[in-house]
């Protein structure tokens, strides 16, 4: 199968969403690596989900900013891709030669700074995750500034997707893609895919 754009799935935690979004023809599978978060997956969960799944590439997230601590996360898991919060670390993460993606929540970056901050995360980063904190819809930054920083940036777009209104923001937005999030399973391998199900087959090419 192949999909419209560039999708990336954030946070997922089970087997079922990393088979199904990989049939489905994701690019990327990201895994939280941070043992705080409720999302996160230790090393042997990570390595046997890894096993199952082909022609993705794998995206260890962090929210760390302890360098070294992020080397030895890199060094466990082994990811493709790494996924920071942090616009300063990336010329030192950089020395890594992993692909970078800079996280960056808009309900936390003042809008003063926000093109601040992915304009110096562009230079070393491969994309830009704009998210939206807890809240779905795509409301913090105004449109027009949304489409200036997608037009000049290497933005990937985690905020305010749904199956309605994925085609619009895709033909209104020149994006480089979407970032959307897996769930939990109801028990091991029974998992209602919902909205992740109704976005990525409404972007499926026909």
């Amino acid at each position: 199968m192949a999909l419209t754009t560039l999708v990336k799935i954030s946070n997922v935690t089970n087997l079922s969403d990393a088979r199904y979004c990989a049939g489905m023809g994701v690019d990327m599978l990201g895994f939280s690596m941070d043992a705080d978060a409720p999302d996160y997956i230790d090393p042997v969960r990570f390595a046997d989900i890894r096993g199952w799944v082909a022609g993705v590439q794998i995206v260890g997230e962090t929210h760390s900013t302890d360098p070294v601590a992020i080397e030895q996360l890199v060094q466990t898991y082994q990811p493709d891709y790494l996924q920071v919060d942090d616009a300063a670390m990336l010329p030192y993460l950089a020395s890594f030669e992993k692909p970078l993606i800079l996280r960056v929540d808009m309900t936390q970056t003042p809008l003063p700074q926000l093109e601040a901050t992915i304009r110096d995360g562009s230079a070393t980063a491969e994309y830009i995750l704009l998210e939206n904190g807890v809240a779905e819809p795509l409301t913090t930054v105004p449109p027009d500034m949304l489409y200036k920083l997608a037009g000049k940036y290497p933005i990937l777009l985690g905020a305010g997707i749904t199956a309605e209104n994925v085609h619009e923001l895709l033909d209104e937005l020149p994006i480089r893609g979407i970032a959307l999030r897996g769930g939990d399973e109801d028990k091991p391998g029974d998992k209602d895919f919902g909205e992740l199900m109704d976005i990525l087959e409404a972007i499926e090419e026909e």
